[in-house]
């Protein structure tokens, strides 16, 4: 925790010194590297995981969920990867590890519940409009989805003296206008929680499309090639925060509502089925 931040704090100042956040997720890199070498076999890959009773179990209840809704059981690993594939479920490793890492961090004014319940339920969506867009980042919109916010955490984990100004901020906003967040943080600390998030990203060594899409996600205007991906993040998570039927958000990405109720239905019946897979 950084109790007393200069006036040069830099987003790499709060990504030092924290074993915690400066740790790369090893059991994904594991993973991402033995899915990718044509020596190995897919039984190389399982045995990685489940040397991890807790995400093997984890892993093993989702792809049985409704999610996915497989019609028979599915009672390994190696049977998982066949199935779902093997970029499923790298997604599936590293949101788990990703959620199980930030589940609790003390003094919070925000509930990490209520926070990773919104970061899913914007992931679910995200990867639903993906589809009805043509399936351009079908691999990695729910990826992106969840990690999207994950500065946040970071601000809350360094910073808890300014973040829950921040928040307290946000919340006496009337009206509340989607860039006030990111105007907030960068008149307090100095810059936003996603530049955070992608530097973080960028620590971990993760996909540069990952790293782009937060990046991008408060620059509705880029020409960036990541552009369009995260801006089907932001509009699903303006949605997921507005809890109304608030169509008119998706008119940039042309969706009408005779499109948007059935993605928007599938999403909450997944999320209802699946959340307290993500997040015990």
């Amino acid at each position: 925790m950084i109790a007393n931040p200069g006036s040069e704090l830099t987003v790499l100042d709060l990504l030092k010194g924290d074993l915690q956040l400066a740790s790369p997720p090893n059991l994904y890199f594991q993973l991402k590297k033995t899915l990718n070498d044509p020596t190995k076999k897919i039984e190389d890959a399982a045995k990685i995981i489940e040397l991890d009773a807790a995400m093997t179990a984890k892993l093993l209840k989702i792809v049985n969920s409704a999610y996915y809704g497989f019609p028979a059981q599915i009672a390994s690993i190696s049977r998982a990867i066949n199935i779902i594939g093997n970029q499923d479920l790298q997604n599936l490793v590293l949101s788990t590890i990703i959620i199980e890492r930030f589940s609790h961090l003390p003094g919070m004014s925000l509930s990490m519940h209520d926070f990773w319940a919104r970061n899913l339920k914007t992931a679910l969506l995200a990867k639903e409009i993906d589809n009805l867009l043509g399936s351009e980042y079908q691999d990695i919109a729910f990826l992106c989805a969840i990690l999207h916010d994950i500065g946040q955490l970071v601000f809350f984990r360094r910073l808890p003296v300014l973040a829950r100004e921040i928040d307290l901020l946000l919340q006496s906003k009337t009206p509340k206008f989607p860039d006030d967040e990111v105007e907030i943080e960068e008149r307090i600390i100095g810059f936003n929680h996603y530049q955070t998030g992608a530097e973080l990203c960028r620590l971990w060594k993760l996909p540069e499309i990952i790293i782009a899409s937060i990046e991008q996600h408060c620059l509705q205007d880029s020409d960036h090639p990541f552009n369009k991906l995260a801006s089907i993040v932001r509009t699903c998570n303006l949605f997921v925060k507005s809890d109304t039927f608030e169509f008119d958000l998706f008119a940039p990405l042309q969706l009408d509502a005779g499109q948007l109720e059935p993605a928007i239905t599938k999403t909450n019946d997944q999320f209802e089925e699946i959340f307290h897979l993500f997040y015990s």
